[in-house]
């Protein structure tokens, strides 16, 4: 394993920095009201496009009320309200479970940002996330792709690719026109054709994804990597293998027989069992300097690379925080954390984590084990980066509100062109917690 630089970051000193246990440096987050009152947590759903504006989605988890697409201009400061999930897609009169929320990153290519609607409203059956649908309710149709004319505000739907199902991860191959995605809960992995706007189902692919029961169970990867070289997809299982889709082929994708991420480092898990990951990558970024695919494992907090044509993996270091560290436990959130993206310099890995609290020289501790990927009790947020050519990583400290409470459950980032990280995170409304667009000043590279 490659050796790395550990580094304090930037920020304000704390003010129990000679406490091991304690962040080094206070990070100040500036929150914006979108006027959303009922919004709730987004996974990816944000992105900083060509016009310098940062386009993001709230989610909703009401049955009936769709999530909102947002455009927030740094320059300004202001936000503006794009769209409505539900009337977007057709289906604000359609009687159906809504489109709640948007569960992938935003992709630019030719002028415009494609994405995916996802469920935001679940029946909970035995503790887990059911697709179902209320008294006076049609179930919710499945997930439509959608494009957005960032110049003239403009909606595209393109449709549904898998009936029925949300869609869960997407990716783009721009030479060919193809957008890559997986479906939840059944893990269908699906191909669609910009030009025909046809879709082609290649899936599913592992095993009965999270609508399976018993040894069929299987999480569902939520971030598909594409090399621009010849434009395959790469994704992961929970057992740890990476699958290759090659543009249209008509095949399932077939896992690479070089090398997996069953790696002794990232821990061992039940791949049947709910609650976590397993082996999977939780997010990934491709870097054109060195053609790899850089990511990191959810639960460890393990930074790695794949090399797709050599078919190797090599772990480099693990970016959690240094509180994690020195405590030698895992962060609360129990899938890991989406929040990983390539700085402007294209060199700099940055990484939104958590970090465990202390109170009195005694962590807060949450679950032993839960039935689905939630935090299992409240923690810091805390902004890593990680150098590659230096190979440094850096914890540039822990995120606070200006009345010193904590953004919580984060799990999107978006990088802006002066370095400032943009992401969605809860945060105190009156008695309860509501989430919102919050900034980081950078930069941090």
């Amino acid at each position: 394993m490659s050796a790395s630089v550990h580094e304090e970051g930037r920020g304000a000193p704390c003010t129990t920095a000679d406490d091991p246990f304690q962040p080094r440096r206070r990070l100040v987050a500036e929150r914006f009201d979108s006027g959303f009152t009922v919004a709730h947590d987004t996974y990816n759903g944000i992105g900083a496009a060509s016009d310098g504006r940062i386009y993001y989605v709230l989610c909703s988890p009401l049955p009936d009320v769709g999530g909102r697409v947002y455009a927030f201009d740094p320059v300004r400061e202001r936000i503006d309200l794009l769209g409505d999930l539900n009337a977007v897609c057709g289906e604000d009169r359609a009687g159906a479970v809504a489109q709640g929320k948007s569960h992938v990153p935003f992709l630019e290519c030719g002028g415009r940002l494609f994405f995916a609607t996802h469920v935001g409203w679940y029946a909970q059956v035995d503790g887990r996330e059911r697709l179902g649908a209320p008294p006076g309710l049609r179930p919710y149709p499945g997930g439509h792709l959608l494009a957005l004319d960032i110049t003239g505000g403009r909606f595209e739907d393109l449709g549904i690719p898998v009936a029925g199902e949300g869609v869960l991860a997407l990716a783009m191959e721009t030479t060919r026109g193809l957008l890559y995605g997986l479906s939840w809960p059944r893990g269908i992995f699906f191909e669609f054709e910009l030009p025909t706007r046809r879709a082609r189902q290649l899936g599913p692919v592992s095993g009965g994804g999270e609508a399976g029961d018993g040894a069929d169970y299987r999480t569902i990867c939520r971030a598909i990597a594409v090399d621009p070289r010849d434009g395959c997809a790469y994704f992961t299982t929970a057992d740890g293998a990476i699958l290759r889709h090659r543009p249209g082929a008509r095949s399932p994708p077939a896992p690479i027989a070089g090398d997996d991420l069953r790696k002794d480092y990232f821990g061992q898990y039940d791949p049947a069992s709910p609650g976590h990951m397993g082996y999977h990558w939780r997010q990934t970024v491709w870097r054109a300097a060195d053609g790899r695919i850089y990511a990191v494992h959810g639960n460890s907090g393990y930074l790695f690379r794949f090399d797709p044509r050599r078919e190797r993996v090599e772990v480099l270091d693990r970016i959690t925080s240094e509180v994690s560290r020195r405590s030698g436990m895992f962060d609360q959130f129990s899938y890991g954390y989406l929040g990983f993206a390539l700085g402007p310099d294209g060199d700099t890995l940055h990484y939104l984590t958590g970090g465990p609290i202390y109170q009195n020289g005694r962590r807060l501790k949450g679950v032993d084990r839960i039935a689905m990927g939630a935090a299992r009790g409240l923690e810091n947020l805390h902004v890593i980066t990680y150098h590659i050519p230096t190979e440094r990583c850096r914890d540039h400290g822990a995120v606070f509100y200006p009345d010193g409470s904590r953004p919580t459950y984060v799990n999107s980032i978006a990088i802006a062109r002066d370095g400032d990280i943009y992401t969605l995170a809860r945060g105190p409304s009156g008695s309860a917690t509501r989430t919102d667009l919050i900034r980081i000043r950078g930069p941090f590279d």
